[in-house]
């Protein structure tokens, strides 16, 4: 655990709009303290790129990091952490792009995967092919992102009626990708135009001016 103390007015006003170019061009005295390089990454992660290289390699401080910050404190962390289960684990809990940066193995891990989609459903992208055909992992991920997550699924899925559903309680736009049979699905369409007006485009035309469907249109003006 990095000891911590309250930070001085200094350090919030640096913090408080920190980015990755501003932590760079910061003195190495800032990049070597663990408790000020912990409060950057927790801002943005990607500051991490240009940490001290004693902290990246130190275990205790990227386990805590990972878990409260972005992808981008697993990517510019010792090689090695890559392949550490316990950090990976962590890491895509905080926040499931962090998959990409992981060892390939662990694409293959179920329990990974499944923890990374159902923070960011886009992080299917990075899981290996058995799994974008896996149920269970395809629904945590669209009830998550549908809209970045049905690219990366397998198209099967676009005839399945719950995973449909969800997708469009996530965002009605993803509509637009489902089986043309659920375009007149009343439940399916009104479940998409209340989530987002403009999926009425892609309804089937014999039921956008379905009266119930102008009802939600016209509350949501």
């Amino acid at each position: 655990m990095v000891k911590k103390k309250r930070p001085s007015d200094e350090i919030l006003s640096i913090i408080i709009d920190i980015t990755p170019e501003k932590f760079k061009n910061l003195s190495d005295e800032f990049k070597k303290d663990r408790e000020f390089v912990l409060l950057a990454v927790k801002a943005n992660g990607y500051c991490f790129e240009y940490a001290d290289e004693t902290i990246k390699k130190d275990r205790e401080f990227i386990l805590e990091a990972v878990s409260s910050s972005n992808a981008g404190v697993l990517r510019y962390a010792d090689e090695s952490f890559r392949k550490d289960r316990e950090i990976v684990l962590s890491a895509v809990k905080s926040d499931g792009h962090a998959l990409q940066y992981a060892d390939q193995s662990f694409a293959k891990d179920r329990e990974i995967v499944l923890s990374a989609v159902e923070r960011n459903g886009y992080a299917i992208k990075y899981a290996d092919v058995s799994f974008k055909k896996d149920r269970v992992i395809v629904l945590a991920a669209v009830q998550s992102d549908a809209l970045n997550a049905l690219g990366y699924i397998d198209e099967s899925f676009k005839k399945d009626r719950e995973i449909m559903l969800a997708a469009v309680k996530s965002n009605g736009a993803t509509l637009k990708y489902a089986d043309v049979s659920f375009k007149k699905d009343m439940e399916i369409v009104k479940t998409a135009v209340k989530s987002n007006s403009y999926s009425l485009n892609f309804v089937d035309k014999t039921l956008q001016n379905h009266p119930d469907l102008q009802k939600i249109i016209n509350n949501k003006k």
